[in-house]
């Protein structure tokens, strides 16, 4: 099934490069993942996944490890803002 991934600011280094432009890869992935495993498929560090969001909810990181992707949803995902 496909998903969309979409990674903000510093995380755009953890996709491939051709996705970095637009922040955005579309992916097959198996009936079953979950949004933890997206995260640890692309090494990206919980510590640095601060926003994460399926189709605009916002998840807890307690739901990580239970929220199930479904088909043509997309996984959003921002790192820590800081400024003024």
């Amino acid at each position: 099934m496909k998903v969309v991934f979409k990674l903000f600011a510093t995380l755009q280094d953890y996709l491939p490069a051709e996705a970095r432009r637009t922040s955005t890869v579309h992916i097959e992935v198996d009936e079953g993942t979950r949004v933890a495993d997206l995260i640890r498929r692309y090494e990206i560090p919980e510590a640095l996944c601060h926003l994460v969001l399926v189709d605009g909810v916002y998840l807890h990181p307690r739901q990580w490890v239970s929220r199930i992707l479904r088909e043509g949803e997309t996984l959003a995902i921002w790192p820590p803002v800081a400024g003024g």
